[in-house]
């Protein structure tokens, strides 16, 4: 018996429960991308090299090179947090456009 993946999946997006679950992840894992590409480009426009960085949080230059080098990173929120500091930069939430018609 062989499978054909593209199918399944298909066939599990039919599932609205599935489907909205696949929809939430997507979104957690592009509002983490984005934070750490603003990171990265915070860093360059301050003109840093990631050992400089790397320096500024007392983390090994590697490590910040595959934070931001990885596909699909995913920092701790004190990774989030040091490497932000480290940029003169603080963070804060704020409600997303269609939070108003959500509740």
């Amino acid at each position: 018996m062989t499978s054909n993946l593209p199918d399944y999946f298909a066939r599990r997006h039919q599932d609205p429960d599935y489907a909205a679950e696949v929809q939430r992840e997507r979104a957690r894992i592009d509002a983490i991308d984005r934070i750490v590409r603003q990171l990265d480009d915070a860093r360059e426009e301050q003109g840093l090299s990631k050992a400089e960085l790397a320096r500024r949080t007392g983390r090994r230059a590697e490590f910040l090179r595959r934070l931001f080098t990885a596909k699909t990173p995913n920092p701790t929120l004190e990774t989030v947090v040091e490497v932000a500091a480290a940029l003169d930069l603080e963070l804060s939430l704020t409600a997303r456009e269609d939070a108003a018609t959500r509740r």
